[in-house]
């Protein structure tokens, strides 16, 4: 089944009902099953404001837990709701290897007691045109990595995402080269916008979106944003992430958001919104630039895209 290009109005969840706690909790109850994951004490992840949030209207939770990317379950846009249900999430780990001073394997309840979980209200553009507007729970994944304390020579950092072959259909298809891999010059990964990611509007992550942990870096395409990791690896080489093995002319490692680069089959320029009819301008750098343009002086952007 195929979502509609545009959710109706009368699709929308008001702002009002998911202001009231009980009230929205029955009704994502009835509509996704629990979501609360069992390692976490409490209904909800107690966070404070972001001071990077933008002030635009966060997308609907309904449209956040339904519309996703998550090719390990299917490639449609609904798969990912209806099949990551199985998806195992009680014991799990992160494993921080590579050219860091203290490799270590955190728990989830380490990882949340790691730094102050901040709301960070980010855009989010996927490559294929459409975007939205998430309340993520998290912190910068700075916290993680000074934790940990690079040495010298680390240049990148490399994400990995489970592998579930008995939960996760399409790992059987090979649609991409298991497991799924990202990467972010180091620089970008201490970036303070880049957020490791634990919940959305004040819930734990539902397992469509990649709990129990993944990473949101909102100014760039959203593939690089890695659901489900189980390691993260500091490295001094460019690593080769799964979509640049798959179309490397058409999925750049660095993949920020920019409007004068087109895909190979569409244009860049414009984005429809989740709940809006009409599109708009995409931004340069998803309208991050004033934060993160600094981080490319000097590189051509249409070369290294």
């Amino acid at each position: 089944m195929s979502i509609r290009p545009a959710i109706p109005p009368s699709e929308i969840t008001p702002r009002e009902v998911f202001e009231r706690r009980r009230e929205f909790l029955r009704a994502a109850a009835a509509t996704l099953g629990s979501l609360a994951l069992p390692v976490l004490a409490g209904e909800r992840l107690a966070s404070r404001p972001g001071p990077h949030s933008t002030g635009e209207t966060p997308t609907p939770y309904k449209s956040i837990a339904s519309y996703n990317n998550f090719y390990e379950f299917g490639t449609d846009k609904t798969d990912p709701f209806e099949h990551a249900q199985r998806l195992r999430i009680q014991p799990w780990t992160l494993r921080v290897e590579g050219l860091v001073q203290r490799p270590r394997t955190f728990g989830i309840e380490e990882l949340l007691r790691l730094a102050p979980l901040e709301e960070r209200i980010y855009r989010l553009r996927c490559v294929e045109g459409w975007s939205m507007v998430i309340p993520w729970i998290g912190y910068s994944l700075e916290h993680l990595l000074k934790t940990v304390e690079p040495l010298g020579n680390a240049r990148y950092v490399e994400f990995i995402s489970a592998t579930q072959s008995d939960t996760m259909p399409e790992l059987r298809r090979r649609v991409l080269d298991w497991p799924y891999t990202e990467g972010l010059r180091l620089d970008e990964a201490r970036h303070p916008l880049s957020l490791l990611v634990f919940g959305l509007y004040g819930e734990v992550l539902p397992k469509q979106n990649g709990a129990p942990l993944r990473l949101a870096v909102p100014w760039k395409y959203g593939f690089k944003s890695a659901k489900s990791l189980v390691a993260i690896r500091l490295v001094e080489k460019e690593p080769l992430t799964s979509w640049v093995k798959a179309g490397p002319g058409e999925y750049g490692f660095y993949s920020n958001v920019n409007p004068t680069v087109d895909h190979p089959r569409w244009s860049q320029a414009r984005e429809r919104r989740i709940g809006e009819f009409f599109k708009r301008e995409t931004l340069m750098f998803n309208g991050y630039g004033d934060q993160v343009a600094s981080l490319y002086n000097g590189m051509d952007l249409k070369k290294y895209f």
